[in-house]
């Protein structure tokens, strides 16, 4: 659901053709349990469109909520703005999981989303997605535990927020990229961050210098090699350690 023929989906991981059955992303997407027909009922309803350009909105706080999304490629960010003006990042959304959930219980998206890359994504009609989980026990179950994750998620960053160093925060959000990446089946300890020093900045609750601090600290460390967006870790068990994961 997040990521036709499968063939063209290895050359080109924005390609919109790609159904559930063939995505690649459909293991962590998808509960394990669904059957080929049950696959293809929720496919019928999922909406891919064109990939979507670095800094391209797919909704904007306050706009009416209709549908949830799976990120198939790329990187997507969600951030609110305050009365003020002043940006606040939400959460970062890689490939194979689910956003947009903010609006579920309310009329109104209450986060914005955009873009950080080139981007493919999957749109799910939130009234027809309740309709098929009904009909679906086990589709049903896996939203269920989509949802608590995003609550964990959101407790998590708030716990680490108001108790964390600058390191143990960046570590936090390393660690996580990493578990992320190698549920994807690809690299836990080489990889290319696709948001900004700003927006990791904004999200952790920490200016850019002290992030830029934070990350040359790790290099001395032997934690890490940077190069600015790519990423190796060098001592995973030890970044673990100082993330308390």
């Amino acid at each position: 659901m997040t990521g036709g023929s499968f063939n063209m989906d290895a050359k080109c991981p924005h390609n919109g053709a790609v159904n559930c059955g063939d995505c690649r992303m459909n293991a962590l997407c998808l509960p394990m349990a669904l059957q080929s027909d049950e696959i293809d009922r929720l496919d019928r309803i999922i909406e891919r469109g064109r990939p979507l350009q670095k800094g391209e909105y797919i909704y904007h706080a306050g706009e009416p909520f209709r549908s949830i999304y799976a990120v198939r490629s790329g990187a997507i960010k969600g951030f609110t703005v305050n009365n003020e003006g002043v940006e606040q990042v939400t959460g970062f959304y890689l490939p194979g999981e689910i956003f947009g959930m903010d609006g579920i219980g309310h009329p109104n998206h209450i986060n914005a989303a955009v873009s950080l890359e080139t981007s493919a994504i999957c749109e799910i009609p939130f009234s027809r997605m309740e309709e098929l989980s009904i009909q679906i026990p086990s589709l049903q179950r896996h939203f269920f535990t989509l949802m608590s994750r995003e609550i964990t998620n959101d407790q998590q960053l708030i716990t680490m927020l108001s108790k964390n160093s600058a390191e143990e925060r960046i570590a936090t959000l390393l660690t996580s990229i990493s578990v992320r990446n190698a549920r994807r089946k690809l690299s836990g300890t080489r990889f290319r961050l696709p948001m900004s020093r700003a927006d990791i900045g904004n999200y952790l609750g920490l200016t850019v210098e002290t992030v830029s601090r934070v990350f040359s600290r790790f290099q001395k460390q032997e934690l890490l090699a940077v190069d600015k967006k790519e990423i190796e870790i060098t001592d995973l068990e030890r970044l673990k350690s100082l993330a308390n994961t």
